[in-house]
């Protein structure tokens, strides 16, 4: 998908705006799980989360091949709004962000004060999708879908990173919601020549991604009710699901109590912050302990912007309900 060179130019230019993240080997989380866990810190962005990598050269990308482009539209859970939002205005933009109803009231304000547009619409994030795609196209905004390579180059940058400071990973567990974040780590893998293992994890209420594999084409859900919102997708995306169905070993699924679990493990043992998607490459970890038992993992933290009732909620040992 991307050359070494390709990944190496997308990050100098991402590097630009955002310092490299930290990878972390952490002796607490090595005892719990019986193997040398590296943490990659994407909580550590100016966003909180992976997806500012990918505004930056999406925005980029943008400019220079649609100079007269008056602004973007988007849809989003929080995380790729306040991506997109930040690096729009930036660059002089407007910045339209559609979000479903109920959305996180805190990812909201961050992406307000980016400078997004926010709109409320919707039931669920595939909803608000389709009614950006159409005020996009009456508004002449640019629509940036939820996976584009220009996007996926920038999030790759993460994985570049990870696996230029370990090459030596047996496995990396990352999560899916759209496929932007697995597909960056396997075409960094890819770019290195290297043979890690990519597994990809989903929520067992958003299957779609682990359906669609399965079934060797595209599987929709009817619903994707999970707490852990950056993998509440129903509907999966063909151009993700050709990269991810051949490049991951394997997609497993994690329950909302092993998510919150996770997110008490990385507060307990790195007082790091993890948002439920954050945290569910460490629930695949978990429950896998046993088979990767001796050997040197790595787990994605993507995001750590969880909403402090529902923080409070995990620690006290309950775990967040929506729908």
């Amino acid at each position: 998908m991307f050359t070494k060179d390709d990944l190496s130019d997308a990050a100098a230019l991402v590097h630009t705006q955002i310092p490299p993240t930290p990878q972390y080997a952490w002796p607490l989380l090595a005892e719990r799980t019986g193997c040398e866990v590296i943490v990659k810190h994407e909580n550590h962005t100016p966003t909180g989360a992976f997806k500012a990598r990918g505004g930056v050269t999406f925005i980029d990308w943008l400019r220079r091949t649609h100079p007269d482009c008056p602004g973007i539209i988007t849809a989003t859970r929080g995380n790729h709004g306040q991506s997109q939002a930040r690096a729009a205005r930036a660059a002089g933009l407007r910045a339209v962000v559609y979000v479903p109803h109920g959305n996180s009231v805190e990812k909201n304000a961050a992406m307000r004060s980016f400078g997004a547009e926010l709109v409320e619409f919707g039931d669920d994030f595939d909803q608000a999708r389709e009614e950006a795609t159409r005020v996009g196209k009456e508004e002449g905004l640019f629509t940036v879908p939820p996976f584009h390579p220009e996007l996926v180059r920038g999030v790759a940058t993460y994985g570049y990173e990870l696996f230029s400071a370990h090459p030596d990973l047996d496995a990396v567990y990352v999560p899916i919601g759209c496929g932007s974040g697995i597909c960056g780590t396997i075409a960094a893998r890819d770019a290195l020549g290297l043979s890690t293992k990519i597994i990809g994890v989903v929520s067992d209420n958003a299957q779609t991604a682990k359906l669609s594999v399965e079934a060797g084409h595209l599987v929709e859900t009817n619903s994707a009710v999970t707490f852990a919102d950056g993998m509440a997708v129903r509907v999966p995306v063909k151009e993700a699901f050709d990269i991810y169905s051949k490049g991951a070993e394997r997609i497993i699924t994690v329950s909302d109590d092993e998510v919150a679990e996770a997110i008490r493990i990385y507060y307990h043992d790195t007082h790091n912050l993890a948002e439920g998607a954050g945290a569910a490459p460490l629930a695949g970890l978990m429950q896998e302990k046993a088979q990767m038992k001796g050997r040197k993992v790595g787990v994605i933290l993507c995001g750590g912007n969880i909403d402090t009732g529902w923080m409070v909620q995990v620690m006290q040992g309950q775990t967040p309900v929506v729908g």
